[in-house]
């Protein structure tokens, strides 16, 4: 119940936020909407123009919070939703290329400008191993989705020859899979690794994450019997491997 108190705390302070800053921005709209109109009364086209301006970047705050809350909620429901998916023969390797391209490519549409290199070891010898591929497939995404804005900071910060790169590897050992994603951005700091699988927490700006990403991929990997780690120098990179068990 206090992990339930705390975790409801954490819903009602990360929604109320931008519901503030829509709350404002609705109020604020509302009175600089009179004031445009007196000005048009008084004749004072200049001055109602760049009231409307105003109006329309307020317009667009309130979209960019409400997108922030909407989110939020749509993480949420994604964690209190039972998985539907039933666990299947699936090749990791397959699985692991195919999300590690889908998300490449989609950073690449959105920042044609973006370029990593991508470097993949996946160990041939691993036979179809029953997970259910849609629920492993979010944890993957969101992994090299995190590696690859990792890199992409680092390289905003570099001037000299940086190269961000992206691994992943599969490997088998006894019964075992493990699954690593490593990049070579800045790494986390050693203060904050323990709180990186916690509900909300990120270390990505206001509006660039909802902070339940790597929650919601540990809830995936301890329902599969899993376990998911984390590796990682400041400066030098991280490392993510997740553990499965054959059978």
């Amino acid at each position: 119940m206090a992990s339930l108190g705390e975790l409801t705390a954490g819903i009602a302070h990360e929604i109320q936020n931008p519901l503030n800053f829509v709350n404002n921005f609705s109020e604020v709209n509302s009175e600089l909407i009179d004031e445009a109109g007196q000005e048009i009364d008084k004749g004072n086209i200049s001055e109602a123009k760049t009231i409307l301006n105003d109006i329309k970047e307020n317009a667009q705050k309130i979209s960019h919070h409400g997108k922030r809350a909407d989110a939020i909620v749509k993480g949420m429901l994604q964690h209190s939703r039972l998985s539907t998916g039933a666990k299947e023969p699936t090749n990791i390797n397959t699985l692991a290329d195919e999300y590690l391209r889908l998300s490449y490519h989609g950073l690449r549409a959105k920042d044609k400008l973006f370029n990593a290199t991508l470097k993949t070891d996946y160990d041939e010898s691993i036979v179809n191993i029953d997970i259910i591929p849609q629920d492993m497939g979010r944890v993957l995404l969101n992994l090299y989705n995190n590696a690859f804005y990792a890199v992409a900071e680092k390289k905003k910060q570099q001037t000299g020859n940086y190269e961000p790169t992206v691994s992943v590897s599969t490997k088998k050992s006894g019964n075992q899979v493990s699954i690593s994603v490593s990049d070579n951005g800045n790494g986390i700091p050693q203060k904050i690794v323990d709180k990186i699988f916690q509900p909300f927490f990120t270390t990505k700006p206001s509006g660039q994450g909802t902070g339940l990403g790597l929650s919601l991929s540990y809830d995936i990997i301890k329902a599969h019997g899993g376990e998911i780690k984390v590796s990682t120098k400041e400066n030098e990179g991280s490392e993510f491997i997740i553990e499965l068990l054959l059978g």
